[in-house]
């Protein structure tokens, strides 16, 4: 399969797309702009600043969004106005980088440091009544999270790891029993990830011009080509659900280099997603 090319190159760093209908569908994110993109009907992109990093988003039950920013999180209220919760850390070299929620309402990101240090990143949970724990460190570039369709398992990667992981879960224990999912070569760089309503995981592939499907057993069953090599992330969008939207990135890149790098992608993908899970708040 190969996806099509949606916008042109309109985000240096495109990263976290999320379809919502209350937003009217896709949202992502310009990360290191700060910027959240929202995607129009004419495939123009419109955006809004929420920082100096926008990492990642998910709906707010009540309307509005959860979104983690540089060194925390912030809440978008129904009228579009933010509230900036305090810093979770005071370290400069630690951001912010990949979340998503559980099936309890609790919204979950990881973090890394900006120079890639490893084991300088954490995992940490944003609680509905505000608290914030780290929940495990250990971590270089915290990655893709999302959880199987009946919310027992949630896939997870640490990208240095070159390794998809899963964790058992429940609302008490939370993330428990970390083991590998898919082992992957020292060229395959994963990244952002989703999963169907069949339980298949998709991961998109840093440097590696392509998004790839697991199914449960962790069989690779699907190969996405994507017009660009740096694809960060991928969620299903559409009315029913069942377009796989990409995004991509220009980081490091010269402005000669990769012409397609940070623009938008889609595919039919055959397959249907599974909703956004919302935050409780």
């Amino acid at each position: 399969m190969r996806a099509e090319q949606v916008t042109g190159p309109v985000a240096h760093h495109g990263e976290g797309p999320v379809w919502w209908p209350g937003w009217g569908g896709l949202r992502f994110v310009d990360m290191h702009a700060g910027d959240v993109l929202t995607l129009t009907d004419d495939g123009g992109v419109r955006r809004a600043s929420v920082g100096s990093v926008a990492a990642a988003l998910r709906p707010r039950r009540g309307g509005g969004a959860v979104l983690a920013v540089e060194r925390g999180f912030a809440l978008e209220e129904p009228d579009g106005s933010l509230t900036t919760l305090p810093p979770v850390w005071t370290d400069e070299g630690i951001r912010m980088n990949e979340g998503g929620c559980d099936p309890d309402g609790r919204f979950w990101c990881g973090s890394m440091a900006y120079d890639q240090a490893s084991g300088a990143a954490s995992m940490y949970r944003l609680d509905a009544d505000g608290s914030v724990r780290r929940v495990f460190g250990d971590v270089t570039v915290s990655n893709g999270l999302e959880w199987s369709p009946d919310g027992s398992l949630a896939y997870y990667d640490d990208t240095a790891t070159h390794r998809v992981d899963v964790f058992d879960y429940t609302a008490d224990a939370g993330l428990t029993g970390r083991r590998p999912f898919v082992t992957m070569t020292e060229e395959q760089n994963p990244d952002g990830l989703t999963v169907d309503a069949e339980g298949g995981v998709w991961v998109a592939l840093f440097g590696g011009g392509a998004v790839h499907r697991y199914d449960p057993a962790g069989r690779l069953d699907a190969v996405v080509e994507v017009a660009a090599a740096q694809v960060t992330a991928c969620t299903f969008g559409g009315p029913d659900l069942d377009q796989l939207f990409i995004t991509t990135s220009r980081q490091g890149l010269d402005p000669d280099d990769d012409p397609p790098a940070g623009s938008l992608f889609r595919i039919d993908a055959g397959v249907r997603g599974l909703p956004a899970r919302t935050f409780a708040s």
